[in-house]
């Protein structure tokens, strides 16, 4: 049998008449206004259990979504359980309120935007509204307003982390625009938070944007990154690498890694902080540094303008994986990018029994003169 389709003003002819009228969105989608009269109830829950929603299987039953395409798939649901007297609204509850059919709003105060903006993530039933605050009132702390921090903050702000807190001591350069895409011409000569602060702010006025116009130092690192709940290493060089990586394993704070190098880039998470002898920290992977010449950075090697956004990105992924407890954390991996091959490979990375500054019950050496250490490789 195929379901009747009918305009919102047949539904609303036949609601009056004594049918049923049955909103099947989610909750969060019918902020924005449903049709007066209908029954709240979920598809999911009416497909899992249709005589409890609707006790009466001869009643007759029109259903309504947003846009027509739900409401029809959960007819033919119910048909399939029994129901005879159905129909799907065309157009769903979009069209009803643009013809001007009677529309109700949900009582009490409602954070329209917050519901709108966010709509995709509060249909994902991994995030939802209760992940979607834990978004809001998460804190991430990022050192670096370049290549890697410009997509990772883009993101972060448009997923919704409640605070940003940005640390970067540069100008914007003309040089950098072919791959930063928080700045833009206009911004050139402008220090790298105040104008990746305007960007953001600009996409998401929600997000609060903490700038601080700092080269990071053993004297401020703390201070940067206390209370953050994930720190996001922007950086493009090793001293800075192994002071967030210090501070983090001190402070218990997860460090998403990221590095690219002309057409390469890296992942991963360094969590010893928090699981120590467990999750490998960046001294683990790097208990020295790599001489200069085997590391050159972006000015002296130069960089595919697209790479830091891939891995940007991809760093952008694995923090808000962390802020909502979900999926596997790159920690224990470290995921390498080869543009040119368009190709993903994984190394497995363990905790190094023999760490200087992750073991288990090893007292935190304090921070050294990073510039020299790495200086001396």
């Amino acid at each position: 049998m195929s379901i009747e389709q009918i305009s919102p003003a047949e539904a609303l002819q036949r609601q009056r008449s004594g049918a049923v009228l049955v909103d099947v969105r989610d909750s969060h989608e019918r902020v924005s206004g449903f049709a007066t009269g209908a029954l709240a109830i979920a598809s999911s829950e009416l497909v899992a259990d249709p005589q409890t929603a609707l006790p009466r299987i001869e009643a007759e039953v029109v259903l309504i979504c947003e846009r027509g395409g739900r409401s029809l798939k959960a007819a033919q649901a119910l048909h399939a359980a029994g129901y005879r007297r159905l129909a799907s609204v065309d157009g769903g509850t979009a069209r009803w309120i643009a013809e001007g059919l009677p529309t109700s709003r949900p009582g009490g105060e409602v954070d329209l935007d917050f519901h709108e903006r966010y709509s995709r993530h509060l249909r994902l039933p991994e995030v939802g509204e209760a992940g979607q605050r834990k978004l809001q009132a998460a804190r991430v702390a990022m050192v670096g307003a370049g290549g890697l921090g410009s997509p990772a903050a883009y993101y972060l702000a448009a997923a919704g982390v409640g605070t940003l807190v940005l640390a970067d001591d540069d100008v914007v350069d003309r040089s950098n625009l072919q791959r930063q895409i928080l700045h833009t011409e206009a911004r050139i000569g402008m220090p790298k938070v105040e104008s990746a602060r305007i960007a953001l702010s600009a996409l998401n006025p929600r997000v609060v944007v903490e700038a601080f116009g700092e080269r990071i130092s053993a004297a401020n690192v703390e201070r940067l990154i206390e209370g953050a709940d994930v720190v996001v290493d922007g950086a493009d060089n090793f001293p800075a690498r192994y002071l967030l990586n210090d501070a983090c394993v001190k402070l218990g704070k997860p460090l998403v890694y990221g590095a690219v190098h002309r057409f390469e880039g890296q992942v991963s998470v360094f969590d010893a902080g928090r699981r120590r002898g467990v999750a490998p920290c960046y001294r683990c992977l790097f208990p020295q540094p790599p001489p200069p010449e085997a590391a050159p950075n972006c000015a002296e090697a130069g960089v595919l303008g697209v790479l830091p956004g891939v891995i940007g990105l991809l760093q952008a992924t694995e923090a808000i994986k962390l802020i909502l407890g979900i999926g596997d954390p790159l920690a224990g991996r470290l995921l390498h990018f080869d543009a040119l091959a368009m190709r993903f490979r994984e190394t497995r990375l363990g905790a190094d029994p023999d760490c200087a500054l992750c073991t288990p019950l090893t007292p935190f050496p304090g921070y050294s003169d990073y510039a020299a250490f790495c200086a001396a490789r």
